[in-house]
């Protein structure tokens, strides 16, 4: 008598993820730079996660040895300059260019819709409603002391979108002054970022110089010229200090850099300040810091 093999169960199939657009205005590694990092991580793990940005840069190296997907697209991305003739020519000119690609991403990996990344690309989330995908805009800024032309434009690209996640309650209140309909679909995720692997203690005593760090872009609105003035104030009050300055420019701002180095030649600063330039580990040196500056001379999210 022959007695049958017994079946074995096959392994069962993993559903496919569905593809997910992500859309971001820039690729280097500042503040919502690395929100979107993570927040591409972790959507990686529910979707196929595909990232479009306009150019190369640190953050799609990051983002491809996290094994997400990465492309270029030409996009518009709304700044302080578009209230100018030349920059309003212009950031219509990138619309138009960019408008082919982008509805091809759309279609091609947004199915399960697309996430835009600051509210800089009022663009995408229109042509997610031409390619039929939901759009989610999360939104970093809170420009309360901008030109009200400009805070309109801002609001242009979360009112576009299905929903807002805003990274704190005043980044929403700032949005729903001049867009107060968009209470009703928005909802408050405050940033999560990796800290450092082995976190140091500060030190127990403050000997030696007086460590200064300033960490960000090197913009006037960030203030690194005001905590230069804090080191020469230091100085003059006879306290030894130094003062780290970690970050860089973003182009077309080369100008400020300059006038920054010439500040602190002028103050008889330079054997005092360091200009580290932009790194992608910030940790060390918080790590060695005595003291971190925020010296923002406009809002801060503070998400």
């Amino acid at each position: 008598m022959r007695v049958p093999t017994p079946r074995v169960p096959s392994e069962p199939v993993p559903a496919a993820r569905p593809p997910l657009l992500v859309v971001h205005p820039g690729a280097e590694l500042y503040g919502a730079d690395r929100v979107l990092l993570e927040s591409a991580t972790a959507l990686a793990s529910r979707f196929t996660v595909t990232v479009a940005v306009p150019g190369p840069g640190p953050l799609v190296g990051e983002l491809q040895a996290r094994g997400v997907r990465v492309q270029t697209c030409p996009m518009p991305v709304l700044r302080n300059a578009a209230l100018r003739p030349r920059g309003a020519v212009r950031l219509l000119a990138d619309a138009v260019r960019g408008t082919p690609p982008a509805l091809r991403l759309l279609r091609r990996h947004g199915a399960a819709g697309v996430y835009v990344n600051t509210l800089t690309l009022p663009s995408w989330p229109l042509l997610a409603r031409l390619a039929g995908r939901r759009s989610v805009c999360h939104v970093h800024e809170a420009e309360q002391s901008a030109p009200r032309l400009l805070r309109l434009g801002m609001a242009l690209c979360p009112a576009l979108a299905d929903r807002v996640v805003a990274n704190s309650r005043f980044t929403l209140e700032v949005l729903a002054e001049v867009a107060p309909r968009l209470r009703r679909r928005s909802t408050v995720v405050r940033n999560a970022v990796r800290g450092p692997a082995d976190p140091q203690p500060a030190r127990a005593e403050l000997t030696g110089p007086l460590r200064l760090l300033y960490l960000g872009r090197l913009s006037p609105r960030k203030g690194p010229q005001v905590a230069v003035a804090t080191l020469q104030e230091l100085r003059d009050r006879g306290v030894d200090a130094r003062l780290t300055l970690v970050g860089s420019v973003f182009a077309g701002y080369e100008w400020f850099e300059a006038e920054l180095r010439g500040t602190v030649a002028d103050a008889g600063l330079g054997d005092r300040v360091e200009f580290a330039g932009f790194t992608a580990d910030v940790w060390p040196h918080l790590a060695a810091a005595d003291v971190v500056l925020v010296p923002s001379v406009g809002e801060e999210s503070f998400g």
